[in-house]
Order: C-alpha cells, then sequence, then structure tokens
C-alpha cells in the first residue's frame, strides 16, 4: 500500500478583486477583444509531498500568510498582460498605456499588476500565483514543494487550475 499527502486551503478571505480584458477567437474573429471588466476572484492551493519531522506536508500558517501575501498584491488592480500577441502594454512614467488595434487605455501606474503572461485569464492567473507560491514557500520553510495546484474562480463556480510540479 501506498501513501501520498496533500493539503488544501481555501479561505473566505483569498479573495481579490481586480480589473482585466482578454482577447480570444470565435468563428468570426480570431482576436476578439472584451470590455474591460471585474471579478472578485476566489483562489484556493493544495501543496502535495512527503511529511516533515511535524508530520506536516507544509504548515498551514506559512501556506496561509504565502498565499494571502500575493493575493493582496493582485487586490485592487487592473491585470495586464506583457506577453500578448497584440495586447500592447508600455509603462511609460506614472502611466501605463495599451493599445489593442484601435482602441487605447491609460492606467495610472499604481493602480496596475504587468503580468509576464499572454492573457489574464484564470488559468493563466492561477499559474502565475502557484509560481510566486513555490518561490515564497522555499523562502519561508527552506523546502520547496513537490507539487502545488492553484485554482483561481472567476465567477462563482468557474475555476482556472494550474498543477505545478516541481523538477528540481
Amino acid at each position: 500500500m501506498s501513501e501520498s499527502y496533500h493539503v488544501r486551503i481555501e479561505k473566505e478571505r483569498l479573495v481579490f478583486s481586480a480589473a482585466h480584458f482578454i482577447t480570444f477567437s470565435n468563428e468570426n474573429n480570431r482576436d476578439v477583444c472584451e470590455p474591460l471588466h471585474g471579478h472578485n476572484y476566489h483562489v484556493a492551493a493544495e501543496v502535495h509531498g512527503p511529511l516533515d519531522e511535524n508530520h506536516y506536508v507544509v504548515d498551514f500558517i506559512a501556506l496561509r500568510d504565502a498565499l494571502q501575501t500575493i493575493v493582496d498584491q493582485l487586490d485592487h488592480r487592473m491585470l495586464l498582460p506583457t506577453d500578448h500577441a497584440t495586447i500592447c502594454v508600455k509603462e511609460q512614467g506614472k502611466e501605463v498605456r495599451v493599445t489593442h488595434g484601435e482602441r487605447r487605455w491609460i492606467f495610472p501606474r499604481e493602480d496596475c499588476v504587468l503580468l509576464p503572461m499572454a492573457n489574464t485569464t484564470a488559468e493563466l492567473l492561477a499559474r502565475h500565483i502557484g509560481h510566486r507560491l513555490l518561490e515564497a514557500l522555499e523562502k519561508k520553510t527552506g523546502q520547496r514543494p513537490a507539487h502545488v495546484s492553484v485554482a483561481v474562480d472567476e465567477c462563482d463556480g468557474q475555476w482556472g487550475i494550474c498543477d505545478l510540479h516541481n523538477s528540481r
């Protein structure tokens, strides 16, 4: 018989409110850009791995605090993708100028989070949060988890999930 362990954290306060827009393809257009809109995102995470000397996969307090810090940095911000093929994001002094085709937006820099991703989908937000969580847990605990799974709910039951396996 084999055993495996993981812990899950899903708390009411692991929420961030943020604005974004994404592009997508449909039958008529390969680059449809949504209107600017916002979500109250909910975040949950699982950490998989062996038990440590305390019989923990990871200390819940370290996990909670690390995830809360990441979530708080996204709260009440405009989420912008910096690696998108047709959305151009440029910092100019205290502003961020964004273009997509004929559309233009200007945001205060302090209101924006520039994310190294192709689109601000729930799946890619989950990946971003997962990578940040791996780094934060390694820094807090001295151990990098073997596997984390992060889920981002953008609309009451619409979850984007990313599983990250530590290759080190």
